[in-house]
């Protein structure tokens, strides 16, 4: 097998938000997606899935908050960590004041920002452009 992409350790480096989209792109000969609950991650059984996916360029929006599971459902893809567990937050609005001192006197301006923009800073159109490749080698991610 090729070089292993850690998926855990990837998203932990990412804030979704409501209104990202993940794609999947892999080749339909040896691979699918399959959406399940954790039950379903832990024990990698695709067997009762949320949804299936199939087409090779899968688009998945990220429309709620919650924990979204997704897994290889060809046998020994999914126990080989070809799985992802993704956490949606929501897209908090907040107000900022930023102040700044000249001699004697402190000039505030007052800012409304995501937060989860702010907390991650992490590009958000960037990361609706976040995508999984799945290739026989194992899954890839790519920006």
């Amino acid at each position: 097998m090729g070089p292993q992409t850690n998926y855990s350790q990837w998203v932990s480096r990412i804030r979704f938000t409501t209104g990202d989209e993940l794609k999947f792109q892999y080749s339909t000969d040896v691979h699918n997606m399959v959406e399940v609950s954790k039950t379903g991650y832990d024990s990698c059984n695709g067997s009762s899935p949320i949804a299936t996916f199939s087409t090779g360029n899968d688009v998945v929006p990220l429309a709620t908050v919650g924990t979204r599971y997704f897994i290889c459902g060809v046998s020994g893809h999914c126990d080989a960590s070809m799985k992802v567990e993704v956490n949606v937050k929501s897209k908090e609005v907040r107000t900022v004041q930023r102040c700044r001192r000249t001699g004697n006197r402190r000039h505030c301006q007052s800012e409304t920002v995501l937060s989860s923009t702010a907390e991650a800073g992490v590009d958000q159109s960037a990361v609706a452009r976040l995508g999984l490749i799945v290739v026989a080698a194992g899954l890839m991610l790519f920006f």
